[in-house]
């Protein structure tokens, strides 16, 4: 069955990180992206062998010399065919090179064109350099995280790249798309990761406004300052998670760790013993290994779950139950999300070689055989 986005079609400028996984999702959900690769990147490969990088799944490659006049033209004559494009230069790069929001509107006035910056497109650093973690350090989401008496430290790339930016473009996106079919006109999207890191810490300024959130780091409800939701170290050096935070979950917390009757633990909520108690806590789950806490505690209302490796995920039953992760040319990943009821999304196929569909591509996509095959004789394709 198609997925919810069929019939869309999607071009996406390749790039790294956000913007592959913005096109990653838009394809899992059934749009038709086409990603053009760099010509001077299409170095062959084995359609048998496809490579890894698992945020280009799904898409066809087309390789084309973006330096070449007759490489560009290509490109805005698929714009003239395409829903929306995605691009993630830096501020200007791609007007200079002559595919930028004017001259593709000109082309189709009903696209959306989706761009992926880190801070925007104006502004004081929008011309400067920068990765995931300077950006949500400007959007003040970096400095809150972390243990008490330690520095921030970084979430992996995933609250600029992917949670503020590639997710934010693919929204942005599609709601820009929404609004072309409405009014049939399309617009530019302005997709900026330090604008969505700071959006991602809304209810944090909502728990600064209400004075129920310390500056100090590693001491609040949810900054592991509370003994009833962090992680805990068990027997075996693994590690679990626990989020007990309402108080009929808490009593499910005493009881499956034997402790309802210790007076210190009754206090939940007393700030000023949150320190002590989770060291009591911290020595209660060392005493016994994670499979021995799992057999305790899942299925009860702790709010628990063991802390799993990436190797260990898809094993676990409820993610097989759940098919959270499927195998494509025999490499294991998180499946499409969010599941839907008549039009499921689906991985349409691995990831491909740069330039693997260059002919293919431009053919479905309206191009003439004869000038495909001149483009390829000029070098503005590969």
């Amino acid at each position: 069955m198609p997925g919810p986005l069929e019939g869309i079609r999607i071009i996406e400028i390749a790039g790294i990180g956000p913007g592959p996984f913005a096109a990653m999702m838009l394809s899992d959900l059934g749009a038709d992206v086409l990603r053009v690769d760099r010509a001077q990147a299409v170095m062959g490969g084995d359609p048998a062998q496809p490579p890894t990088d698992l945020l280009n799944r799904g898409r066809r490659s087309i390789g084309i010399d973006l330096k070449n006049p007759d490489g560009v033209e290509t490109v805005l004559q698929l714009v003239e065919k395409a829903d929306a494009l995605i691009e993630g230069f830096r501020p200007g790069v791609a007007e200079r090179l002559g595919i930028g929001p004017d001259e593709c509107l000109a082309r189709n006035p009903k696209l959306v064109y989706g761009r992926m910056t880190g801070w925007g497109q104006d502004g004081p650093y929008a011309s400067t350099a920068g990765h995931d973690i300077n950006y949500i350090a400007l959007a003040g989401a970096l400095e809150p995280i972390g243990r008490a008496g330690g520095p921030p430290v970084p979430p992996l790339n995933l609250v600029g790249d992917f949670g503020g930016g590639g997710m934010l473009l693919a929204y942005g996106v599609l709601a820009g798309l929404l609004n072309a079919k409405s009014t049939g006109t399309g617009q530019v999207v302005d997709a900026a990761m330090v604008d969505g890191a700071a959006v991602l810490m809304t209810m944090f300024h909502s728990f600064k406004a209400m004075g129920f959130w310390s500056d100090e780091r590693g001491t609040n409800l949810l900054d592991t300052g509370a003994h009833f939701y962090d992680v805990y170290e068990t027997a075996d050096g693994k590690y679990v998670s626990i989020g007990s935070i309402e108080p009929q979950f808490y009593a499910e917390l005493l009881r499956t760790t034997g402790l309802t009757d210790d007076p210190e633990l009754a206090g939940q909520m007393n700030r000023s013993a949150w320190p002590a108690l989770k060291e009591k806590l911290a020595a209660t789950f060392k005493a016994k290994t994670r499979d021995e806490w799992d057999a305790i505690m899942e299925g009860t209302d702790v709010c628990y779950a063991p802390v799993l490796t990436l190797d260990e995920a898809p094993k676990h039953p409820h993610n097989v139950a759940r098919s959270t992760f499927v195998e494509v040319a025999g490499v294991t990943q998180p499946g499409p999300a969010p599941r839907f009821s008549q039009t499921p999304a689906s991985i349409e196929r691995p990831p491909a070689h740069a330039g693997q569909h260059t002919d293919e591509a431009l053919a479905d996509w309206g191009l003439a055989a004869a000038d495909i095959a001149k483009l390829r004789e000029t070098g503005a394709i590969k």
